[in-house]
């Protein structure tokens, strides 16, 4: 019970929620980081998933591009962005290097889910669309995009789980979030545990809000 103890002590302590480096302020830090790098990675890959996904063609390369990214570390990444930018750090942001790393990390889970939703829209049902004079755009945002929809939710679901356990590497260059909430250095393990359990909390509510989504959308679509 010490350590179980020691942990709510630790969140407990009125110290750890006011100020800079208080748990609400690393909270909106981390979000604002997550939700920027989102907003950048789907701004790349939704439109030119969903593009190439409806005329089917490129797939292969864009598909495989997707891979090369997954497979590099994001620690890696990081410290080449950091090397290139330095500690430049944007507002609302945060650190630059962080920022672009997460982006780089949300493109493939995106362009692929998007891409593959897409293209796996059933040939009978393109046909139906343009045989009822439906240009290339409407048979995409009317037909083929909501069809699409929950495996393109499932992508954005992977990318903002994935971008918001990851962004805890920006305490590495200097900037903010959770991963400022770190024990390590005063071998303090309750603080350790509590920043681990916030990163876990934050991971588990957006995994929950996307599957709300989700689960909305083939309702929706089911009706």
């Amino acid at each position: 019970m010490g350590f179980l103890s020691d942990v709510l002590s630790w969140f407990t302590d009125a110290e750890q929620w006011s100020g800079r480096t208080g748990i609400p302020n690393r909270v909106l830090e981390h979000v604002l980081l997550s939700a920027a790098a989102m907003l950048a990675a789907g701004a790349v890959a939704l439109p030119l998933g969903l593009w190439l996904g409806h005329v089917r063609r490129g797939g292969f390369v864009a598909l495989n591009l997707a891979g090369i990214g997954r497979a590099v570390p994001s620690l890696s990444i990081l410290l080449l962005c950091a090397q290139w930018l330095g500690l430049e750090e944007w507002p609302l942001v945060g650190s630059v290097s962080a920022w672009l790393t997460l982006a780089l990390l949300g493109l493939a889970p995106m362009l692929i889910n998007s891409y593959v939703g897409m293209r796996d829209v059933a040939e009978p049902i393109r046909e139906s669309a343009a045989a009822m004079g439906m240009t290339g755009f409407q048979q995409a945002g009317r037909v083929e995009l909501p069809l699409a929809a929950p495996l393109v939710l499932a992508g954005l679901r992977t990318a903002a789980v994935q971008i918001i356990a990851t962004a805890t590497l920006a305490a590495w260059v200097g900037g903010g979030g959770l991963g400022r909430v770190d024990g390590f250095a005063v071998r303090d393990y309750a603080q350790v545990f509590g920043g681990a359990a916030l990163i876990s909390a934050l991971a588990l509510a957006t995994d929950s809000v996307f599957s709300l989504a989700t689960r909305s959308t083939l309702r929706r679509a089911g009706g």
